[in-house]
């Protein structure tokens, strides 16, 4: 059943884009994944075809789209593999914020490189002793006449490697009470003094996704990167991670009806005892049971997204999709993997790739215990 947010212009989107990905991604993928990095080129391929940050406004690179296109770009992207999620995260979560609370003079000057894939984004939130409790960071940002200091550390950030913008999400007033009222969002380019990068962190999965450190050191960052108003930070985060999840989930349920494919059409080809695996009611069963939970989780995802592209609060939703969708994704890869026998354990099938993949989905963007914290407070359970 196609979602009611689906138009033929999107139909379009998805045709044109599956053809590019089958010419630009698929061949390289697994290349891609023994380099640890998905190349710039690429990026800039995308931009030159409009698949990076669609929904901008022309003036800025964009096509004004719809949300419908950042759902079907991410969901031919996770086909590919989720080592891709990096440019999910560049278009869809990192240049909203730029857009949204940047002044004129920033949008003109990063957001149609943005669109082109010359600029790559990355967001620092995550330091190594603070994840899921951002009032807990201790980046410091203190204003010296022009520019501020920047002072801390961040850890597993996605895009780290390549990105030339770094969104940190920081402490402009440490002394603040509550905490959260003195987080700020500045943007750090890539050539600030006092600005580094770590080592590329060796990750279980994900392998093409280059993830690092950032290590700021009296690093000199000009006040006129500043995003939005001091003090805000916090607030403007709470309000665009909704889309983040929302992109998770969108992700999981993609990863989770590949992997259905790719295992359905194995049992019916592999034999055992003389007979086609397919053939043996246990694999009927199992299959049978992860398609009515994947279907399940598609129905209400598009639901989500339709309600989000309206306009509407759904952070209650967004957060029941993005824990059941990625703990679904974890139970499908661990399923599958086990229907394919001995042979899902090699690196040579694209399912193992997957089962090493999936884990990770439940932590990032906000782990599945946050997620059910905040379904239980829109519940009224405090």
């Amino acid at each position: 059943m196609k979602a009611a947010y689906i138009k033929e212009e999107h139909d379009m989107l998805r045709e044109s884009l599956r053809k590019f990905l089958e010419k630009e991604a698929y061949p390289y993928f697994e290349e891609w994944e023994r380099n640890g990095l998905i190349p710039k080129s690429f990026w800039e391929k995308m931009g030159a075809q409009g698949y990076l940050c669609p929904w901008l406004d022309e003036r800025y690179g964009g096509v004004e789209a719809d949300f419908g296109y950042s759902v079907i770009i991410n969901e031919e992207l996770e086909k590919v593999g989720t080592g891709l999620i990096g440019i999910g995260l560049h278009s869809d979560i990192v240049v909203p914020y730029l857009e949204q609370y940047g002044t004129e003079e920033q949008k003109k000057c990063w957001l149609p490189k943005c669109a082109a894939g010359e600029i790559i984004t990355a967001i620092a939130m995550t330091e190594p002793g603070a994840g899921s409790d951002l009032a807990g960071i201790k980046t410091s940002a203190v204003r010296d006449g022009d520019n501020y200091i920047v002072n801390g550390e961040k850890t597993f950030i996605t895009n780290g490697i390549q990105a030339d913008l770094v969104l940190v999400v920081c402490k402009t007033n440490p002394k603040a009470k509550p905490a959260h009222k003195g987080i700020s969002l500045l943007v750090v380019e890539k050539d600030s003094p006092g600005f580094s990068k770590g080592k590329k962190l060796s990750k279980i999965g994900l392998h093409s996704q280059d993830t690092a450190e950032l290590i700021f050191e009296d690093a000199k960052v000009p006040a006129s990167n500043l995003i939005g108003k001091e003090g805000e930070g916090f607030y403007y985060l709470m309000k665009n991670l909704q889309q983040e999840r929302l992109i998770v989930a969108i992700g999981g349920i993609a990863a989770s009806e590949r992997m259905l494919e790719i295992t359905t059409q194995y049992v019916k080809d592999r034999k055992a005892f003389g007979r086609s695996i397919a053939s043996f009611q246990n694999t009927q069963f199992k299959l049978a049971e992860l398609e009515t939970e994947v279907e399940i989780g598609r129905t209400f995802l598009d639901r989500v997204v339709d309600s989000h592209i309206k306009g509407e609060d759904v952070v209650k939703e967004v957060s029941m999709a993005k824990w059941w969708i990625t703990d679904l994704t974890k139970k499908v890869a661990e399923e599958c993997m086990h229907l394919h026998g001995g042979y899902g354990y090699m690196e040579e099938y694209e399912i193992a790739r997957r089962y090493r993949d999936a884990p990770v989905s439940a932590i990032y963007a906000g782990s599945n215990e946050i997620m059910k914290t905040i379904i239980a407070k829109k519940m009224g359970l405090e």
